[in-house]
């Protein structure tokens, strides 16, 4: 805000306190209403200003956010296409969005592992579970390389059968319990379409607080969506009518009755 901005700020101010002591009729909560009113007035005048004056909007502090707004772009049309799509009954919707939400937080948990085990070289492309495999094999494996002598007794049928039964459907695995199908195999389509890009936008950070800010604004941000989608598709707008529409819709009723009648004259 510049000085001649400001002193218009203050003149309006000062006009309003004149008129309140004059005509002594607003309450003291009514002035500082007033005031804030005033206040956010000339801040959306200044606002609006900048705008028309071609000034560009200052990008966020922090990366992390800025990189959330551009993935926002991306991934927020596809999931408000889909769950839109879900029309049959609120719980479809509500599974939908407990699947994608939890779709989230399971994609991005491994990749903060293996960003934090970055510095410690061939760790950064382990999960936790390799990882902690592989510290138990440096401390007690002797080097005689057991595993290559084992041989395979079984054909290839139990091979074949065995594998079969350790597979699992993905669907299965993404699912959660209690939640209805329907909204899950959408959820699941659905992630499928946005999950690269989410991993790719969390991988362009490095620094941690811009990681942290990304992971809990993109959660909040997804929540926050869902509860903007359902709005809109539980607003339903009235048709609009007039009073001749009303007078002639009211009207039928005894107009087909009349002619039933004139029917019956008539045979």
């Amino acid at each position: 805000m510049n000085k001649q901005e400001e002193q218009t700020l203050r003149d309006n101010i000062r006009h309003l306190i004149k008129f309140v002591k004059t005509k002594k009729k607003l309450t003291e909560n009514q002035f500082r209403e007033s005031l804030k009113v005033l206040a956010k007035l000339e801040l959306f005048q200044l606002l609006a200003e900048a705008e028309t004056g071609g000034v560009e909007p200052a990008p966020n502090k922090s990366t992390g956010i800025n990189v959330l707004e551009d993935l926002l772009k991306k991934i927020v049309p596809v999931l408000q296409t889909d769950y839109k799509s879900l029309t049959t009954s609120a719980e479809q919707r509500q599974s939908f969005r407990a699947h994608i939400i939890n779709a989230i937080v399971t994609t991005l948990t491994p990749v903060e592992v293996n960003n934090a085990a970055a510095l410690q070289g061939r760790g950064a492309n382990l999960s936790e579970e390799e990882v902690e495999e592989e510290v138990n094999i440096q401390i007690g494996d002797d080097g005689s390389g057991d595993d290559e002598k084992f041989i395979d007794i079984r054909t290839d049928a139990e091979i074949a059968a065995e594998e079969e039964e350790e597979q699992t459907d993905p669907i299965d695995e993404f699912g959660l319990e209690g939640q209805d199908e329907t909204g899950r195999n959408m959820a699941y389509n659905t992630f499928k379409k946005i999950e690269t890009s989410i991993i790719d936008s969390y991988e362009l950070l490095s620094n941690p607080e811009d990681q942290e800010l990304f992971y809990d604004y993109l959660i909040a941000n997804a929540k926050l969506y869902f509860d903007k989608f359902e709005d809109e598709l539980s607003m339903t707008p009235e048709e609009p009518t007039n009073q001749a529409y009303d007078m002639a819709k009211s009207e039928e009723p005894a107009a087909g009755v009349e002619a039933e009648e004139e029917m019956e004259i008539e045979l």
